[in-house]
C-alpha cells in the first residue's frame, strides 16, 4: 500500500531562482502520471532557512536540498514504498 506523502516546496526567491518552480511542476506531472491526486499535499512555503543548500523541498518532514528532477523521482519512488 502506497504511503501519503506531505510535499512542501520552497517557493523563497533562492530556491525559486534554483528551479524550484521546475521540480514544482514535476511534482505535478509524477502526481498525474502515477495516479496520486488523492495521496500527496502538496503546499508551498515562503523560506525553509537554508537557502545556500537549495533549491530546497520537504517530503514527510525530512529536508531534501540540492533538489533536481532526478533525485526528486528517486526520493518519490523511495517514499511511496
Amino acid at each position: 500500500m502506497e504511503k501519503e506523502l506531505n510535499i512542501t516546496v520552497c517557493l523563497g526567491s533562492s530556491c525559486f531562482a534554483r528551479g524550484n518552480e521546475e521540480r514544482l511542476n514535476f511534482i505535478e506531472k509524477y502526481v498525474e502520471e502515477n495516479n496520486l491526486d488523492a495521496k500527496i499535499d502538496i503546499t508551498g512555503s515562503r523560506c525553509e532557512g537554508k537557502c545556500a543548500q537549495g533549491p530546497n523541498i520537504t517530503i514527510n518532514g525530512k529536508l531534501y536540498s540540492n533538489i533536481t528532477d532526478e533525485k526528486l523521482k528517486e526520493i518519490l519512488d523511495k517514499v511511496r514504498g
